[in-house]
């Protein structure tokens, strides 16, 4: 051979990679569909990142989020699952109400769903078994319906006098306002106690939906386990106050931003885990596979500040009981 052919040779292999380089698999893309707004899930997302990193995936790096937002507008979820599924995703983030999560699977019965949820997903119909939850779906739990009895308990501890008690709850969202409504109900009536059912769908209700608690002179008020309640839980805090209501969240954050008490299950923790989960399935794993993580462990957080400005007193008992005690 030719010197001349063998560099033009040469020239041609080199070019090979960039030939090539088109036909190279593309980023894998995640999409998420969060019934709620961005701004305030941004810890939580953060914490999905982190998850998604321990497997060695980094967005923008070597695999991309489309993210989704409804901001509380649930007629918006299935277009926006229809418009993911066309996009081709690898994996689907599904949460923020279980009408999301319904949006996604009624929109694809193949794409793998990673969901969060605050209701029992076997009673809502989302997955056939805990263990083995079948099809292309997986997630989480926070198990935040099954606690609100608990949080009553709790709430009952500290204002023993509190004969009628508030549920702020979304009826937009049926499957967690049912679950919510019959366990505080169930564990008021136990008590001895009245609940007085209060309802918002968006953020531009909370504000009445105080007005009628307070109006029917409810003792204390328990915050539905709907995503747009975390949204909006500056807003629940300031109007607890505004109103000399005490506030019970499930959150850690609720109290941080106000709220009386909280009790529940690690928000970032849930959320790091389904992180672990959407890696997983990128490496290969199906997510019929995957059994539904469920928390172990729970935190009581008491606002002492809320607390002092609400003319209460918390005993040392309820405040050795706390995993957190704001001062």
């Amino acid at each position: 051979m030719r010197r001349r052919e063998f560099i033009t040779l040469l020239g041609g292999a080199a070019a090979w990679p960039l030939g090539a380089q088109a036909q190279q698999p593309a980023m894998p893309v995640i999409g998420t569909l969060y019934a709620v707004s961005a701004a305030e899930w941004a810890p939580y997302m953060a914490s999905f990142r982190s998850g998604l990193a321990e497997l060695n995936f980094v967005d923008g790096k070597n695999v991309t989020i489309e993210a989704r937002w409804a901001e509380s507008y649930y007629d918006r979820l299935p277009g926006m699952a229809a418009d993911l599924v066309g996009r081709k995703v690898s994996v689907i983030l599904a949460g923020g109400s279980v009408v999301a999560i319904r949006a996604a699977t009624a929109a694809t019965q193949t794409i793998p769903i990673v969901f969060t949820t605050a209701v029992d997903p076997v009673a809502a119909g989302l997955v056939a078994s805990l263990n083995d939850p079948g099809g292309n779906i997986t997630g989480a739990t926070l198990i935040s319906t099954e606690l609100a009895p608990k949080r009553l308990a709790l709430l009952h501890e500290l204002i023993p006098a509190a004969t009628s008690v508030a549920l702020l709850a979304n009826p937009n969202n049926p499957a967690i306002f049912t679950q919510d409504a019959r366990g505080v109900q169930d564990a008021a009536r136990a008590q001895g106690q009245e609940v007085i059912v209060v309802s918002a769908t968006n953020g531009g209700e909370i504000a009445s939906a105080f007005e009628a608690a307070a109006k029917q002179r409810a003792a204390a008020l328990l915050v539905g386990s709907d995503a747009i309640f975390v949204n909006g839980r500056s807003q629940i805090a300031e109007l607890g106050l505004r109103y000399g209501i005490p506030v019970v969240f499930s959150e850690r954050e609720g109290a941080t931003a106000g709220g009386l008490m909280s009790y529940g299950a690690s928000f970032l923790d849930t959320y790091r885990q389904v992180g672990i989960y959407v890696g997983r399935i990128l490496r290969g794993e199906k997510p019929a596979n995957l059994p539904i993580v469920r928390p172990t462990k729970f935190e009581l957080v008491i606002n002492l500040k809320t607390a002092r400005a609400l003319g209460l007193t918390i005993s040392n008992q309820m405040q050795l009981l706390a995993n957190e005690v704001i001062e």
